[in-house]
């Protein structure tokens, strides 16, 4: 199992995807405790469902005890009577093997089911919790050029009153400041949003929560660790053993029966007084069902095991896919941050010039100002690049399970 390192770091540039932790991974500190408890509590039930198919082949004794009283022409008469029975199947061609390889797989499958829904609500709950973050940092940028428009209107402003401007682009710089103002409001509203969602999904206060940060790996790992891949597979094994059943089932079966019964009468007529008897059986019986859709049912339950190993094949074309996917986003993301980057780089240098410029009494304060505040922007934007990428590999974190 691979390091999960907490909080945003720096990532290494284009190599390969997301390490993930093992199924029940500490991740689930996302999640809360309710929403656990209820995968805890299908897991239990998937665990008991299971058992009990696998042992359906073993058959119940039948218990029987039955008590009557009588009282033909003043004649009392009492009769109990007492029973035990078993039918039990002992060779089914094949039918008995079957059924428990296919408990087996459908545990598997339904676990794997249930895994499926956990990843998916433990990604959505980090994904929201990333996007709090990565809105606190868009608030901190919009602010940055809430002051940069500021600034900008107010050399509007005084290029205006010294004649050096026409009105028309002392307006455009009020709407440019309206338009950022505007923007400001719309992120708090969506961070307000994202909050409520993930106080639904849970416990952890997002205020103080750590981000995880999601390490790379190739596509091999990523589809040989791949739990939806892992569970359209476990389906081609239970609906392999689904048709054996179904196979089986018209084949000829021997079963083992067996009996024992006991009875009491008790009568007033002195003649008869009371009678007690009890008596056994046991013996084989031999069975094989003719039915005219044999054919049929035997044929529609190959079709569903040959259009799971289609469905399989398919599932796993459609995660390369996704891979590549991912990948060309973290192309594109890589390059956005190399400029933002870049531009870390030349407003540095140009904060650097403009204030020697300063103290030498050439520039303003709002010419510091603009580019100590451009400079802040795009070193915000560098963070919140990485965090899209972050949100990338999430997509396939989802999927991904070490065990």
């Amino acid at each position: 199992m691979k390091a999960l390192h907490l909080l945003i770091t720096p990532l290494i540039l284009f190599s390969s995807v997301l390490v993930a932790n093992e199924r029940n991974s500490s991740f689930d500190e996302y999640i809360s405790e309710n929403k656990q408890q209820q995968f805890e509590l299908d897991y239990e039930k998937n665990e008991i469902d299971s058992s009990q198919l696998r042992d359906s082949w073993v058959a119940p004794l039948q218990l029987n005890y039955s008590i009557s009283k009588t009282n033909p022409y003043t004649n009392k008469q009492e009769s109990q009577n007492a029973a035990i029975k078993m039918d039990q199947p002992i060779f089914q061609s094949g039918g008995i093997y079957y059924g428990i390889k296919f408990a087996q797989h459908s545990k598997k499958y339904v676990d794997y089911s249930i895994d499926v829904a956990k990843r998916k609500l433990i990604k959505d709950a980090i994904a929201t919790l990333m996007q709090i973050k990565q809105k606190d940092l868009e608030i901190l940028r919009q602010k940055l050029q809430i002051k940069n428009s500021e600034i900008n209107l107010k050399l509007k402003e005084e290029q205006y009153l010294s004649g050096q401007l026409d009105s028309g682009f002392l307006d455009n710089a009020i709407l440019e400041r309206n338009v950022v103002i505007q923007s400001l409001y719309d992120i708090e509203t969506a961070r307000e949003r994202l909050i409520s969602t993930f106080s639904t999904l849970s416990d952890v206060d997002y205020r103080t929560a750590q981000i995880p940060h999601l390490e790379l790996l190739n596509e091999e790992e990523f589809l040989e660790h791949n739990i939806a891949l892992k569970m359209a597979e476990s389906k081609v094994q239970k609906d392999k053993y689904s048709q054996d059943v179904t196979v089986a089932k018209y084949l000829p079966q021997v079963s083992l029966t067996a009996g024992y019964n006991w009875t009491k009468t008790d009568s007033t007529v002195a003649v008869f007084g009371a009678l007690e008897r009890d008596y056994y059986d046991y013996g084989l019986r031999a069975t094989m069902p003719l039915s005219l859709n044999t054919f049929r049912d035997i044929e529609s339950s190959r079709l569903d095991y040959l259009k799971s190993k289609v469905m399989s094949k398919d599932r796993e074309r459609e995660l390369t896919a996704l891979f590549s996917q991912v990948m060309q986003s973290l192309k594109n993301l890589d390059k956005k941050k190399l400029l933002s980057i870049e531009n870390i780089k030349i407003y540095t240098k140009l904060l650097d010039d403009t204030n020697k410029l300063f103290d030498a009494g050439y520039k303003t304060q709002y010419d510091v100002d603009i580019l100590k505040n451009s400079l802040q922007i795009s070193e915000l934007d560098s963070k919140i690049y990485e965090i899209d990428k972050q949100l990338e590999l999430l997509a396939l974190y989802e999927m991904y399970v070490n065990e």
